[in-house]
């Protein structure tokens, strides 16, 4: 059995009961970070009382998870074995997505536990009312890989949620404010532990007012979509609108994977 557990991703006492007594019983651990997860444990032991488990200890990475499957997996129906990433959630934006994709290749038992995630919580206290939203995980470092996906987080019609590093936060609000400066934004800081901080305004105005701040921890960034008061006809709309064939046939193409010459020949018959 495989078990994936979301750990806190800031204060310990997030963590569940469900969580610690897995936790007791794993024989074999997967973990992003092997010194990352036996702290957490070492520290749940001697505050909440939980037993130390008896297990070895493996790190399963982006880099090294297709080894350790190779290596490891045929061991793993006969074992509790228990998946972790530093902190948080596991498998969303994490490198235990292969290791769910390989559960369901083998047909092994899985679960995965529900528990603290960074993205809703900060979604929640975020503010913005649309139930809907878009997560981005990390953008690209730089070039135009990280310029073409903050466009897209920027111009999707969706409130969109980014993680961003301390050393990097300063640039994606220069780069934000450079697109639309009066873009409304919410930032998360240190979630649920000691300095946590909230933030919302335009990134004009939180830019400014972050110059004489020191940017430390980690940050989960709302972006809040783009108001337009602009009406996008659908296809069917397209499609019933009294126009001429070739101006309705280059309309229907941009909606379809048809192209404007199939469209005409449609439409003329």
């Amino acid at each position: 059995m495989i078990t994936f557990i979301p750990t806190p991703i800031g204060n310990p006492q997030d963590i569940t009961i469900r969580a610690m007594r897995l936790f007791e019983k794993a024989t074999l651990f997967l973990c992003e970070d092997t010194r990352q997860t036996k702290r957490l444990l070492r520290l749940l032991e001697e505050r909440f009382d939980m037993t130390y488990p008896e297990a070895e200890f493996y790190s399963f990475n982006e880099h090294n998870g297709q080894a350790r499957l190779d290596s490891l997996g045929e061991s793993f129906e006969a074992k509790e074995v228990v998946y972790v990433s530093d902190a948080g959630m596991p498998v969303i934006s994490d490198p235990g997505q292969l290791l769910v994709a390989y559960a369901q290749e083998k047909n092994l038992r899985y679960d995965v536990l529900p528990g603290a995630s960074a993205v809703t919580t900060a979604y929640a206290a975020s503010g913005f009312k649309e139930g809907k939203f878009l997560f981005y995980a990390f953008l690209p470092h730089k070039g135009k890989e990280r310029a073409s996906a903050l466009a897209g987080a920027m111009d999707n019609g969706y409130n969109t949620v980014l993680y961003e590093s301390p050393h990097r936060l300063e640039k994606l609000l220069d780069e934000i404010e450079a697109l639309d400066e009066n873009r409304e934004i919410f930032l998360a800081k240190e979630i649920s532990k000691k300095y946590q901080n909230y933030y919302r305004g335009t990134v004009k105005s939180l830019n400014e007012s972050f110059k004489d701040l020191t940017i430390r921890g980690e940050w989960v960034v709302v972006i809040k979509a783009k108001e337009s008061s602009e009406k996008s006809l659908s296809f069917t709309e397209v499609l019933s609108l009294d126009l001429p064939p070739k101006v309705k046939a280059k309309l229907l193409a941009q909606l379809s994977d048809k192209s404007v010459k199939e469209w005409y020949n449609t439409l003329i018959n």
